[in-house]
Parts: structure tokens; C-alpha cells; sequence
């Protein structure tokens, strides 16, 4: 089974390699074709690796060798590591497919898809390490080519603004992480995760928490929690096919999986789980409110992804990691899914993202928008699709906790993911047909895109009810098992009230915008609706306070310090030496009786120190 190991690894770095030979060249077709198999061969060795169930530990070789310090290339497939690499394997594969008709006709084609191969390769090195550093590197891989992907059409200003936003607050929280893993080697003496959580219990419990903390503020940076998540909507700049990729099953989801794997350690300090779960709570209503007054198709749904993470991190925090994993599967298969129909409704559009400007597509658009409906469904948690079996597994966390707050704040998110949701199906697919002001004429998408969601589409129906015991089972065999105290009765009610109100959202969406037309105008000259439309004014806050003071710091530190006192310092000296070296030039002037001169100026220098120093 080794084999297969290589294979899921590599094939991705293949595929990227091959595309870079090309990436100067014309766009081919042919490069999206070898990509998307080479991704599709990663993908089934992993599916394999996953069905065969057996633990593999494979070392490539040594990496870093330094006195004690010794770190191989390790890697690791085990029950997390597995069904994260089936499925980051197979929604790549089906993302890639899909870019070759989406990407069709760009001609930065070829390098496109070296980049979205060289980002499922990182992704691969992250969970499949066997040690922290190397987790770091694919941590830092994904990094590089999220910034690559994000700022892939460089000659736009937002484009190049919203892959250096996304990178640089990425690196503040990666600093945090990286301290983090430094504490761990100078208390344990080891990177290696099977060494470090054997002995994490003989550590100090403040010692831990610094650990703990340090390693979750490299989680909230990759997972966009607050107060570092504005990057998330803005990368919705890069190409669609990317934001199914980064904000469904891979980068997003890296600070998730950190806190699943490191569970041996976070298990220690339920105080630091439980402002994870707080945090996480938080961040649900926080996103969610945004999305419900947004009118940018991309960016709903980005508010949305930032919203689901709040739920894994809640479940992750109770110490029920097994279902925040599970939450983070079946959610990357609606969620990838409702991104790529997001992407056939900007073709038909002539890339136009306002969804006020839509409405009335379902004709046009039907296989899209049955798709994207199933995928909203899902997301909203209606039985008996995925999205009703992960998420309401979290609640049911939250109240087997007697946490009610945290089952409060998800309850009322659960409303909001139904509202949002469809008030973004009412907007584009039904009502007025508002897109023929823009003399606009939409059309399906190709069937390469459709061929590429159908898959998606039943895996958000079934993933849910068809692998909710078998996939508790396997991981929790690695895992901890959670155990529920709840009464069937409150279970029964729990999952009524979750139902109820994810309905009920669905049902007000259609009414307010099939029905009723949408809501008045004055609504928008609310205070309120200012306060989410502007993000809370934070992005503001940012600029005005945190960005503007910094480049006026580094103004000042231009002209003030290193023109006026490091450069003239070092041009000061330059000029001396040249100075001189013109005023003794002179010496060298060939002349025989001076040359004679200088040597007995010399001579009597030398005599004259040798007497004053003998003495």
C-alpha cells in the first residue's frame, strides 16, 4: 500500500511541474486534461488508502539534522490524515476539471493550473506530515500559492490588493504558530506528533496553554477567525474554481484540522477548547449577519464558509473533534459546489456579481440552479441532506455541554444559513428577469461544469446519512470518542427546533423575495444594515488605524532615519575615504627621489613608535 501513499503525494507536484513546463507557452487544453488525471490518480490512491484502513508511517529520508535536533520527511496516513486526503482529493479533482472550462479562455491558462496543482500538493504535505515542521511547510505552501491564486490576475489593483492582504495577515498569525512550535521542541525535544503527544500530559498546564494559544492563533489566521478573517471576502478576487478550492476543503479548513490533530494536546486545557468554542460561536452569528445584507455572489458565500468554521471550531473546542471533522467533510462537498454554480451564474453574467441585478435565471440556468439549490439546502441543514447530519451533531454538542449560550448563538446561525441562503437563490434564479436592463442573455454552462458538480451535488445529499456511523466508527479509533448524555427526548427536540427555524428561514426567504418583492428600500438607511453592509466598519478601522499609522511609521523611517541618518552616515564615510584617497594620491606619483622621501618619512615614523612603545 506504500505505493499509494507516493502516488497521493506526488501526482499533485507532478501535475504542477508538468504545467510549469508549458506556462510560457500557448494555452492547451491538454494541460488541464494531465492535470486534472494526475489530481484524479491522487485522489483514488487516497480513496484506496482510505478504504483499506490500514496505518501506514513512511520516511523519505532525513531533512534537518542538527546536533539533537533531527526532523525526517515523515509522512503519516492514518484516520485523519486519510479523509482529509480523499477529501481534498476529490473536490480538487472536479475543481480542476471544472477550470478547464471555466479557464478555457484565459490565456494565463497553462500557469493556472501549475499554481491549483502546486496548492493540492501543500495541502497533501500539511495533513499527511508526520511532525510539526513539516506541517508547517505545507502550511506555508498553501500560503504561497493562495497568494499566487488569489493574485492571479495581477494586472488588476484588487486582485494584487486582496492576495497581499491575504498573505500578510496570514503571516502575522503564522508567527504566533511558529513560536508555538518552537515551545514545543525546547519543553518536549521533538517535532515528531507521536513523541510530543505522548509527553504532552508530563508538561506544565501553563506551559501548555502557551502552546495551545500559540498554535490557534496559526489556526485563526489559515481559518479567517476574528479579528483576522477580513482576507476571506477579498480573496474572492481570484478565480471561482480557486475560491472552491481554498474556502471549501483545503486552506481554510488547515487551522480546523490543526486543533483535530493536535487533540492530545488541546484535550489538556478545556479552557483554552472552550474560547475556541466561544470564539467559534462568535464568529457564526458574526459572518452570518454580513451575509444576510451583501449583494456580491461570492462573497455570501465566503461570509457563509466563515460561518461554518465557527461551527467546526465549536465542535472542535467541546472536544468533540471527531464531529467537527465530519462537519468539515460534508461540508466541503455543498460548499465547493455552491462555488462553482457561482461561477456558470458569472459566465452567463459577463462576470457581474451584484445579484440584484439577476433574477429570473432558473430557465436559463436549470441544471445550475437545481444544483445550487441542493447545496443550499444542505448548508441549511434540512434532513435529509449532509449539512442536517454534521451541523445538527454540533448542537446537539453544544447542549449535551449545557452550553446553552453556544447552542443559542448556533441555533440562531442555523436561521441566518437558511435565510441567506435562499434569499440568494430567490435573487438569481427567480423573479424578475432584471439582467435584461443589462441586455444580458444567460446560458447553461458547458457540460464539462455540469459533469463536474453532478458528483458534488450527491455527495451533499448522501455524505451525511450514508457515512454519519461508519465515519464515527473509523476515526474515533484515533480520535476521542464523544460521548452524549442527552436524553432522546431533548434530542428529538433539539433537532425539531434546529429544523423548525432553518425552515422557517427558508420559507421568510422566499416570501420576502418571491412574494413580497424584497424588503423596502428605507432598510438599507438603517443603522444596522450600514453596520453589516460595512463589515462593522472594521476593514476601516484597519486602514485608518492599524495600515495608515504603519505606512506613515515607514515613511518616517524612510526619509527621517535611513536617508538622513543611515544613508548620510554611509555616504559620509564614502566621501572621506574618497577624500583621501584623492589628497594622498599624490604619493604614487612614480617620481624616484619622492618615493626615497616617502620611504624615510617612513622609516622615522616606525623608529619613532618602536622608541615610544619600547619606553
Amino acid at each position: 500500500m506504500e505505493k499509494y501513499v507516493y502516488i497521493a503525494l506526488f501526482a499533485p507536484l507532478a501535475a504542477s511541474l508538468f504545467a510549469a513546463l508549458f506556462s510560457l507557452g500557448k494555452k492547451s487544453v491538454f494541460v488541464g486534461i494531465v492535470n486534472s488525471s494526475l489530481i484524479c490518480f491522487s485522489a483514488i490512491s487516497s480513496l484506496i488508502l482510505l478504504f483499506n484502513g490500514e496505518r501506514l508511517h513512511v520516511t523519505l529520508g532525513e531533512w534537518i539534522s542538527a546536533g539533537d535536533f533531527s526532523v525526517p520527511f515523515g509522512f503519516v496516513v492514518d484516520e485523519v490524515s486519510v479523509v482529509m486526503m480523499a477529501t481534498v482529493g476529490i473536490v480538487s479533482t472536479l475543481v480542476h476539471v471544472y477550470s478547464i472550462y471555466y479557464m478555457g479562455h484565459d490565456k494565463g491558462f497553462n500557469r493556472y493550473f501549475s499554481y491549483l496543482s502546486a496548492f493540492v500538493f501543500s495541502m497533501f504535505v500539511l495533513v499527511m506530515s508526520d511532525n510539526f515542521l513539516g506541517l508547517f511547510i505545507g502550511w506555508e505552501g498553501v500560503g504561497l500559492c493562495s497568494w499566487m491564486l488569489i493574485g492571479f490576475w495581477y494586472h488588476k489593483d484588487s486582485a494584487s490588493w486582496a492576495a497581499n492582504e491575504a498573505f500578510i495577515i496570514n503571516r502575522i498569525a503564522d508567527l504566533g504558530m511558529l513560536i508555538g512550535i518552537f515551545v514545543i521542541y525546547w519543553q518536549i525535544g521533538s517535532l515528531q506528533y507521536s513523541t510530543v503527544f505522548a509527553l504532552a500530559s508530563s508538561l506544565d498546564n501553563m506551559t501548555i496553554i502557551i502552546i495551545g494559544i500559540l498554535l490557534f492563533i496559526g489556526a485563526m489566521g489559515k481559518s479567517a477567525q476574528f479579528p483576522l478573517h477580513t482576507w476571506l471576502a477579498d480573496a474572492m478576487e481570484g478565480p471561482t474554481p480557486v475560491s472552491a478550492l481554498i474556502h471549501a476543503a483545503t486552506m481554510v479548513t488547515a487551522g480546523v484540522y490543526l486543533v483535530i490533530r493536535a487533540n492530545p494536546l488541546f484535550s489538556l486545557i478545556p479552557s483554552v477548547g472552550f474560547f475556541i468554542a466561544s470564539l467559534g460561536a462568535f464568529v457564526a452569528i458574526f459572518a452570518a449577519l454580513m451575509a444576510l445584507v451583501n449583494n456580491d455572489l461570492k462573497r455570501i458565500i465566503a461570509y457563509s464558509t466563515l460561518s461554518q468554521l465557527g461551527y467546526m471550531f465549536v465542535a472542535a473546542g467541546l472536544g468533540a473533534y471527531w464531529i467537527a471533522l465530519f462537519h468539515l467533510m460534508t461540508h466541503a462537498f455543498f460548499k465547493s459546489l455552491l462555488f462553482l454554480g457561482a461561477g456558470n451564474v458569472m459566465h452567463a453574467m459577463h462576470d457581474e456579481l451584484n445579484i440584484k441585478k439577476m433574477g429570473g435565471m432558473y430557465k436559463a440556468m436549470k441544471y445550475t440552479a437545481i444544483l445550487m439549490i441542493i447545496a443550499s439546502v444542505a448548508l441549511a441543514g434540512i434532513w435529509p441532506f449532509a449539512g442536517f447530519f454534521s451541523k445538527d451533531k454540533i448542537l446537539e454538542v453544544a447542549l449535551n455541554e449545557h452550553s446553552y449560550i453556544l447552542f443559542t448563538a448556533l441555533w440562531i446561525g442555523a436561521g441566518l444559513t437558511a435565510f441567506y441562503s435562499f434569499r440568494l437563490i430567490c435573487l438569481v434564479f427567480f423573479g424578475e428577469k432584471k439582467y435584461e436592463k443589462l441586455h444580458i442573455h444567460p446560458h447553461e454552462a458547458s457540460f464539462l461544469a455540469i459533469a463536474s458538480m453532478i458528483p458534488l451535488g450527491i455527495l451533499a445529499i448522501v455524505s451525511g446519512g450514508l457515512f454519519e456511523h461508519e465515519f464515527d466508527k473509523f476515526v474515533t479509533s484515533l480520535l476521542p470518542h464523544y460521548k452524549f448524555a442527552l436524553e432522546h427526548f431533548l434530542v428529538i427536540m433539539m433537532i425539531s427546533a434546529t429544523s423548525a427555524i432553518a425552515l422557517f428561514g427558508i420559507g421568510f426567504a422566499i416570501y420576502i423575495y418571491i412574494i413580497n418583492g424584497g424588503f423596502s428600500k428605507e432598510l438599507e438607511k438603517n443603522f444596522f444594515y450600514k453596520l453589516l453592509f460595512n463589515q462593522y466598519y472594521i476593514p476601516k478601522f484597519y486602514a485608518d488605524y492599524v495600515a495608515r499609522p504603519f505606512e506613515r511609521l515607514a515613511e518616517f523611517s524612510w526619509k527621517r532615519i535611513d536617508e538622513k541618518i543611515i544613508d548620510a552616515t554611509v555616504d559620509m564615510i564614502a566621501n572621506m575615504m574618497k577624500y583621501g584617497g584623492e589628497k594622498i594620491r599624490g604619493m604614487q606619483s612614480g617620481n624616484l627621489s619622492a618615493m626615497l622621501r616617502w620611504m624615510v618619512f617612513g622609516l622615522a615614523l616606525l623608529l619613532t613608535a618602536a622608541i615610544f612603545y619600547g619606553a
